[in-house]
């Protein structure tokens, strides 16, 4: 944010210096840094009048556009530039006066890649893009337009769903790492431009989904740093302060030891990965893809309402009170579901990844036999029936397989998109396992592995859209690139809550000063933010290693290195994935300190200074 007010200062203070017309305006390609394809059209005119702008497709249905209101002083967001290519953006003025003008981009960067097909109609898809955020190293957040072509993308890895919020903002994970596999500071609230309005911060860390309620607050997954377990919390957020208004811990309604997917281990019980709040009934609808299991629990009281899921292996009074029966043919459970949704006349729709799509180790299906699909169930809370309405995937098979990540989104009755993400492969087949997993583990450093997306939308059981992209993608959005009355919204952003203090240990490893820099295999190396910073290095293998804190009065503070490797059951997002897994971020959030501290390493049984100090 600091980096995006300088930029936008200097743009505004070359503009004002200069005299920019319609005929010659002033340019500005990535503004804010991080959406390459996205510009700023500066110029004023001598009377106030409306402008509207045409940033011309390759094909006239390619052709996107805006109109501004009335004014003197035109700053002018510009969207859906094409990558590597002279831009025509047309400036027509409300009297009929227009310019032309010519914006060249730079080639598409390697991260970011076209869809490797579509099919579809413009008069269908028109001017919305379909955006995905990444779920995989090595790519980026995209906007694809009718055509398969790329029209926007970020050059910071942001994580998880982005949605669209009332006022027309994007709401979306920040690419700022707290804790591994995926776990970020939390969500920005940013314009497609690239330019951040806010960053709420979140104090353990933010995870896969947030919903925005009527009254602005916001529904947010997150979980306990102190806890032994992960992905089993939602917090509310006020987005005014960014302070956590209340929390709901499902450790309180569930048992964590039964019950569990072929992914479950103690540490990520549940893993929440979906939240949908429900004004008629005043509760919240959350996903376990852990306990293959869709949970409902009142939103003031945080009891449980109800599970839909497989009852195997739950206790009978917990089948007997909060399971449904299934009614009707072809009916099937669910198994390490996302993004469930509540539709307006109560029914359920959810994603159903299918993951050993069995509660009964003996049962497991295997990859190739299994499929991904969209369900639609309804429900009875009064019966306590469950009705199976509809379905799309379970034809399609393993092409369609997703083991992990994934969305349905509803537009309307029969209008559904069905967004298979995570589908990979292993040597040409369909991948057992986790590609995503295998492809970072040495022992399979041999093996050759590839990652589809594959999106599709229906009308009425009618495939109206399908693209299939290269890379694994957590989520698929159709969203137009402008809301309506878009303008430039200039200033300062808010950084608002906080980070946690981070984790300090009492342990001290007897080890002598040495007044040596850090020896140069460890690869040391510090990089500093506003409210925090990372120590990044390279250790062996269960390797003891500190990081010290050493203030201007001698108080040392102490924080653990983990060089131990993890192995995680799910990677829904494998962007910070590292090559070595003896790469080791620590993160050391500046919440709690004071003053000016001396970085120091301890490691081989030796203190090593890093010459940094570090100010907060």
């Amino acid at each position: 944010m600091t980096r995006q007010k300088e930029l936008e200062q200097a743009f505004l203070s070359e503009f004002e210096a200069g005299n920019y017309t319609l005929n010659n305006p002033l340019v500005k390609l990535n503004p804010y840094e991080i959406c390459p394809l996205t510009a700023m059209v500066l110029f004023k005119t001598p009377a106030a009048t409306g402008v509207t702008i045409v940033v011309k497709g390759k094909a006239h249905p390619g052709d996107i556009c805006h109109t501004f209101p009335a004014n003197k002083t035109h700053i002018l967001p510009i969207y859906g530039l094409y990558a590597g290519y002279d831009n025509t953006v047309e400036i027509i003025l409300a009297n009929g006066k227009r310019n032309a003008i010519t914006i060249k981009t730079e080639p598409l960067h390697p991260e970011v890649v076209p869809a490797t097909s579509i099919k579809t109609k413009p008069e269908y898809f028109r001017d919305n893009l379909m955006f995905l955020t990444s779920a995989t190293s090595r790519t980026m957040a995209v906007g694809i337009d009718y055509a398969g072509e790329v029209r926007w993308h970020t050059t910071i890895a942001l994580s998880f769903d982005m949605k669209r919020m009332p006022n027309g903002h994007i709401l979306v994970g920040t690419e700022r790492l707290v804790k591994m596999p995926y776990f970020t500071s939390g969500l920005y609230e940013m314009a497609f431009s690239g330019k951040i309005f806010k960053e709420y911060r979140i104090p353990s860390g933010y995870h896969h989904d947030q919903f925005m309620m009527e009254d602005g607050n916001i529904l947010v997954l997150i979980f306990d740093a102190h806890s032994q377990t992960v992905e089993d919390m939602c917090a509310l957020v006020d987005p005014k302060t960014g302070n956590i208004i209340k929390t709901w811990d499902y450790k309180t309604v569930l048992p964590q030891d039964v019950a569990g997917s072929g992914s479950q281990d103690p540490h990520d019980w549940f893993h929440n990965n979906a939240v949908w709040y429900d004004k008629k009934t005043n509760s919240l609808t959350l996903s376990g893809r852990h306990q293959d299991a869709v949970i409902n629990i009142d939103f003031e009281s945080g009891k449980l309402n109800w599970i839909i899921g497989d009852p195997e292996g739950w206790p009978q009074d917990m089948v007997d009170k909060y399971f449904f029966t299934p009614v009707g043919g072809d009916f099937e459970w669910q198994y390490e579901q996302h993004a469930c949704i509540i539709l307006p006349d109560g029914d359920v729709m959810l994603l159903d990844n299918g993951h050993f799509r069995s509660k009964n180790k003996a049962s497991y299906l295997p990859n190739k036999e299994n499929y991904t699909r969209g369900v639609r169930y309804k429900i009875d809370t009064e019966k306590m029936t469950i009705e199976q309405v509809w379905q799309y995937g379970k034809e399609r098979g393993a092409e369609f397989f997703s083991p992990y990540i994934c969305n349905v989104e509803y537009y309307d009755e029969g209008h559904y998109m069905v967004h298979s993400g995570g589908i990979g492969y292993e040597n040409g087949e369909t991948c057992e396992g986790m590609a995503v997993i295998k492809s970072t583990q040495p022992e399979f450093k041999d093996r050759k592995f590839e990652f589809n997306s594959i999106t599709c939308e229906l009308i009425d059981d009618e495939l109206v859209y399908e693209m299939q992209i290269v890379g694994n993608y957590y989520r698929a959005e159709k969203l137009p690139l402008y809301y309506a009355h878009e303008t430039a919204e200039l200033g300062e952003g808010e950084i608002l809550g906080s980070l946690i203090d981070t984790e300090k240990t009492k342990m001290k490893i007897k080890a002598p000063e040495t007044g040596e820099l850090i020896p140069e295999d460890y690869h040391g190396n510090i990089v500093e933010e506003e409210d925090r910073f990372n120590f990044n290095g390279i250790f062996e293998t269960g390797e003891m290693a500190q990081l010290l804190l050493v203030g201007a009065t001698g108080e040392t503070l102490r924080y653990p290195i983990n060089t131990v490797p993890q192995l995680f059951q799910a990677m829904c997002v494998g962007t910070f994935q590292k090559e070595d897994p003896r790469n080791v971020d620590t993160f050391i959030n500046k919440t709690g300190l004071s003053g000016k501290y001396q970085v120091k390493l301890v490691a081989r049984d030796k203190v090593f200074e890093t010459g940094v100090t570090i100010t907060a």
